[in-house]
Parts: structure tokens; C-alpha cells; sequence
């Protein structure tokens, strides 16, 4: 079965390819600009439908034919017939026809877009010295030949060259978002074999690691011999790369190896534990299994005198024979969590384990986009959808100021309107769920959903610029209207440690900025971000009440575990927000909830677990 990231990556591809050819201006005439630069944006859109989608777009194809493509959102008949294409033949003409005009090995180049190095960079570069892949750019980056090309400079070659030794060094590196539909509906089908009585994925994936550089699935069956056979034969395997007694190890077709164990039930525990990892937290636990004269590996924690088996079936009973409470998966990375875990503490007293924030605990989204700006969906619409498709009590819509044209963000006189036309909304969404309760009443339906409803709301905010010098792109006067405002770094990205980091403080000491939103502006395997203090900064946050956000887009997951937990420790309040620009984007608060759940953070960290007006209390 085809990925939806297969076929995510080739509409990416032609969106590069149009735009490499849109560079030559004898082929692209100027009257075409607008309907090619409609397409690229088009065929881009698609893509990030797609890759976030929940259902397999095969499947649907295969059970609605074209009718179902279309019906995906932002999804039109002339993109939907290619991937129609790609489906029935494996290929897309019109992606060959692009790929023939070229010599660039675009393979190589589309995923370099995100951090600086897009079509118009490569197409100097292939024009001026002939560079057609990626290997022949660093090679001239590392020569000096790049400075010498009109247009670049000694700076930019450097930092071309500063970019793409990161991309390779982390192109072994999945990006958890990107995986997590495959590797749960691997779970789940091995879950329903016949004979299973477990089956889970564990090792980074477990432990909801950012990125994973493979895949372990770990299941419970007498019959592993039927197990591996139908894990090798899966469509999404493309080479069998070894298979034993218990083992199985494949690679699928996205390019990641994904390795299964099939383990007897009375050793399901012990395996649980172990192939979990991290390693370092398994060689602390060795440590404490051998100061008590015991052994531990993945079959059992067994006695070292006699042999003797003395714990193995469950993860927590491993946990509990070596002294120590169960550990949540997301903390074990041997940063102190199993001196917390101890059960015998000295008389003075130690710190436990921390009740860490529960999946299902957020009430609210604080950073959602609309169309208003570069979001693909109206305010009412998102609205809705975060009500009923993913349960939420109240998001908030931050949409772009005007300093950030590129996302056609709003000035002083849209923020305002927008606000009251929230405050419209949430007066017409209350008369329609009263109107729907009373019809519920008269009806005699329950209305115990419509009544949870009833409480939801809509509440006005911005992503506000935060300037060069710190200051703000809004007054405020006019963001104090405003119900929540965040604000965030979107240029000026290479200025000096010092000088972000008093952006950022500015920001914070502005009393009329609630969050910082997306701290150190990272980009997982394409941007480290710009450089922050972050000790400064969370100092200054505790100071002045100001929150810190917890991007949960994936391919953000900003702040990192280790300032997450940084933050906790000095009291600093974090929100967890889905930075939504699509209704399904909800779905990436799980991401954000892992990550704050790797840096030690508690449900009362977090101010999006309180109700809308707790929240609203919480703010400066």
C-alpha cells in the first residue's frame, strides 16, 4: 500500500520542480506567474493535507475512486487525477515531463527548501557553475566557488555550507509526526493477528522521541513463526533483511528499517522494559539490579545466586524488584528520573516522581490560525472542528500581524474587526446550541454533549512580531482588546546570541505579551533556530508571569525537552498549542503533550489544562 508520505513527497516534488522552471524567464513568460505561482502554492497545500491526514489516501481512492480524493480537503479534480495516477500506475507523467527538462537532481534538493536553500538558490548555482546535485554544492561551498556566483556572498556560502552538513547529518533522522500514522497502523494490524495477545511499538517511538531513526514493534504470541511471516509480507515492507527464531528485521518503503520481537507472554514485561530503552536508562537500571545482587536483561530480573526468575510478565513488577515506582516511558533518559523513582528515600525527604500531564488534559488550543491570514479555514470552521472532532473547550485565534506580509498578516483595524467578529460568533454558536439543547428537551435526547458544548468558546488573539530591536509590530493599546497575545521571532534570525535574547526578554517585560510563542524558532532537521539563553529567558518569564509555548507541530516540538524541563523546575508556566492552521493539525497536541512530558512537565504546568476563564485568570 502506498504511504500517504509517498505520495506527499512526490506532489512536493512537482511544487519544486515548477518553481525551478518558473526561474528561467525565456520559459516562464511574466502573464503566467500568477497561475504558476497559484499552482506551486496548490500543489504544496496538498501535500500538507496529506501528510496529515488520519485515513490512508489509498484506502480512500480504493473505496470512493476519484469522488474520494476530491472530497479531501483543499484537494481539487486536477491534483486528485495525478494522484489518481500515482496510485493505479506508481508514477505521475507530469512528474517525469518536469524531471526530463532538468539535469538538477531534485530528489536531493526539495527537502533543503525549509532552511534557506529553495528553487532560486539551486537554479543560480546549476546556472552559474554547473552544480547538479547535492554533493557537487558542498564540495563548491567548501572550494569558495559559491561567493564568486552574482548574488552571493562570502556569508551566504557559508551558510549553505553550515546547512546542508546539518541536513546530512540528520537525514538518518524520521521526524516522529511524519511516522506515527505508519507505525500506529502497523501496531494495530499486528494487534489483530490471530494468536497476538500484545503487540506495541516501543524503543524512541515509546518514549516519543522527536525523531527515531528506526522502528520496534514487540509482540506477545505463541506462534511467532505466523507473526513474522505476515510482518515480512506487510505492503509496506520493501526488503526482508533478516529473519530468525524470534526476530524479524525489514525495511519498509519509506527508507526505514522497522525490526519486530515476538516474545513469550511470561517475558513480555522485561522485553517491554528493555527494548523501550533509552540505553542509558537501561545501563542505570543493570547498575541498581546488580548493587542488589540481581541480573536483569530482557527475559527477567533474575536472581544472581541461583538463577532463580524472579520478575518478567509485567513492566511494572521489573520496576518494583528493583526498588523503584514505574517510570513513564517519555522520562527515561537516565536524567535522574530512577534516584526519583526510589521508594525508600532518606528521612529528609526526596522529590517523587512527577504526575506528568495526561494525554487527554488539554481544554484549550492558545495558538490557532485562520483564513484570515495564512490559515486554510474560516474561524467558524476551525472552531468547530476543534469542538467536535477533537473535544476542546476554547482555542484562540492568533492570527499574523503586518509585519509578516508574506502570510498577509493583520494591522491594528483587521485585528479589532476580527475580534468582534469573534465576539459575533460565539454569541450566534451559544443561541445555536441553546436553540439545539431546547429541541434535545423536547425531544427527550440526552443532551449532555450539547450542553458541554454549550460552554465552548472562541477567544480573539495575535501572533504578534516581535521587531529587531524587541519591540512589537502592534501597539498596545490595541493588543490589550485582545483576550490572549503571543509573540514570536519571524526574521532576523542570524543576529547574535545577545541580541536574540534581549529580543525575546523585550517581549517578555512587555506586559500586553501573555507567550512567547515557539521560543527558539527551530525547524526539526532543517533549522536549529536562532540562538537564546534560555536560562536568561526563563529567568525574565518567572519574573514578569509570562508563559513559554511548547510548539507541538512536529516539526517544531519548540521548547526542547531539556528547556521544557529547565522551565518546570523554576516554576515557569508552559502552554501546549497545536500551532493549527487546518483542523487536523489538532491532532498534533499529542506531539506537544509527549514533549512536555520529556521535560518533567506536570498537568499544573501547563495553563491550557485549566477551563477558558481559569486560563484567562492565569495571564498577566
Amino acid at each position: 500500500m502506498i504511504s500517504n508520505a509517498a505520495i506527499s513527497r512526490i506532489l512536493r516534488q512537482i511544487a519544486y520542480l515548477i518553481e525551478l522552471e518558473a526561474q528561467d524567464n525565456n520559459k516562464e513568460a511574466d502573464k503566467n506567474k500568477s497561475n504558476t505561482v497559484f499552482k506551486i502554492r496548490a500543489y504544496r497545500r496538498t501535500a500538507d493535507i496529506i501528510e496529515n491526514l488520519s485515513s490512508n489516501v489509498e484506502e480512500v481512492y480504493n473505496k470512493q475512486k476519484l469522488k474520494g480524493l476530491i472530497a479531501i480537503p483543499s484537494i481539487g479534480k486536477a491534483i486528485a487525477l495525478k494522484i489518481e495516477e500515482y496510485i493505479t500506475t506508481g508514477k505521475i507523467e507530469y512528474a517525469e515531463e518536469l524531471k526530463k527538462r532538468t539535469t538538477i537532481n531534485v530528489e536531493e534538493f526539495y527537502h533543503l527548501e525549509g532552511v534557506g536553500i529553495g528553487p532560486k538558490t539551486v537554479k543560480a548555482l546549476h546556472d552559474s557553475l554547473g552544480l547538479n546535485n547535492l554533493t557537487d554544492v558542498e564540495r563548491a561551498a567548501m572550494e569558495g566557488k559559491i561567493r564568486s556566483v552574482p548574488g552571493f556572498s562570502y556569508k551566504k556560502e557559508e551558510s549553505i555550507l553550515k546547512k546542508i552538513q546539518s541536513f546530512k547529518k540528520d537525514s538518518g533522522r524520521y521526524l516522529l509526526g511524519d511516522v506515527y500514522p505508519l507505525v500506529k497502523q502497523i501496531e494495530v494490524r499486528l494487534s489483530n493477528i490471530k494468536g497476538v495477545k500484545n503487540a506495541i511499538a516501543v524503543g524512541s517511538f515509546r518514549r516519543m522521541k522527536e525523531t527515531l531513526g528506526d522502528i520496534d514493534y514487540l509482540v506477545v504470541s505463541d506462534t511467532p513463526e505466523i507473526i513474522m511471516d505476515y510482518f515480512a509480507s506487510m505492503p509496506e515492507v520493501d526488503q526482508v533483511v533478516g529473519k530468525g527464531p524470534s526476530k524479524t528485521f525489514v525495511k519498509l518503503n519509506n527508507g526505514m528499517d522497522a525490526d519486530l520481537l515476538v516474545v513469550p507472554e511470561e517475558s513480555f514485561g522485561s522485553a517491554l522494559q528493555y527494548f523501550t530503552g533509552s540505553k542509558e536508562h537501561d545501563v542505570a537500571l543493570r547498575k541498581i539490579a546488580i548493587s542488589k545482587g540481581l541480573r536483569l536483561n530482557e527475559w527477567g530480573v533474575y536472581d544472581d545466586n541461583n538463577n532463580r526468575l524472579i520478575a518478567s510478565s509485567k513492566e511494572e513488577e521489573v520496576y518494583d524488584i528493583l526498588g523503584l515506582e514505574w517510570i513513564p516511558p517519555e522520562m527515561r533518559e537516565n536524567k535522574g528520573e530512577t534516584d526519583l523513582a526510589k521508594k525508600e528515600r532518606p528521612k529528609d525527604g526526596q522529590i517523587k516522581l512527577p504526575d506528568l500531564v495526561d494525554y487527554n488534559s488539554l481544554k484549550g488550543d492558545l495558538q490557532v490560525h485562520s483564513s484570515d491570514t495564512d490559515g486554510m479555514m474560516s474561524i467558524k470552521d476551525i472552531a468547530l472542528a476543534a469542538k467536535e472532532k477533537f473535544g476542546l473547550e476554547y482555542i484562540v485565534i492568533t492570527d499574523h500581524t503586518k509585519n509578516l506580509a508574506l502570510a498577509h498578516g493583520l494591522d491594528e483595524n483587521h485585528l479589532l474587526d476580527q475580534a468582534n467578529k469573534i465576539s459575533e460568533l460565539n454569541d450566534k454558536l451559544k443561541n445555536d446550541f441553546e436553540y439545539n439543547n431546547e429541541k434535545e428537551r423536547n425531544t427527550g435526547i440526552d443532551s449532555c454533549i450539547s450542553n458541554i458544548s454549550n460552554n465552548f468558546r472562541i477567544l480573539s488573539g495575535a501572533e504578534v512580531n516581535i521587531m529587531k530591536d524587541g519591540s512589537l509590530d502592534i501597539p498596545s493599546n490595541i493588543l490589550d482588546k485582545l483576550d490572549v497575545v503571543g509573540a514570536a521571532i519571524h526574521s532576523n534570525f542570524s543576529q547574535p546570541v545577545e541580541v536574540q535574547t534581549n529580543r525575546l526578554i523585550k517581549a517578555s517585560q512587555n506586559p500586553s505579551v501573555d507567550i512567547i510563542f515557539h521560543p527558539t524558532g527551530r525547524i526539526i532537521n532543517k533549522r536549529d533556530g536562532y540562538p537564546v539563553n534560555m536560562e536568561r529567558l526563563i529567568n525574565v518569564a518567572k519574573d514578569t508571569g509570562t508563559i513559554l509555548e511548547v510548539d507541538a507541530h512536529y516539526n517544531r516540538l519548540d521548547l526542547k525537552d531539556d528547556h521544557i524541563q529547565m522551565a518546570v523546575q523554576n516554576g515557569v508556566k508552559l502552554a501546549i498549542d497545536s500551532d493549527a492552521h487546518h483542523y487536523i493539525h489538532f491532532a498534533f497536541l499529542t506531539f506537544g503533550i509527549g514533549q512536555a512530558r520529556r521535560g518533567w512537565a506536570k498537568q499544573s504546568d501547563v495553563v491550557n489544562t485549566l477551563s477558558a476563564d481559569k486560563m484567562m485568570n492565569s495571564l498577566k
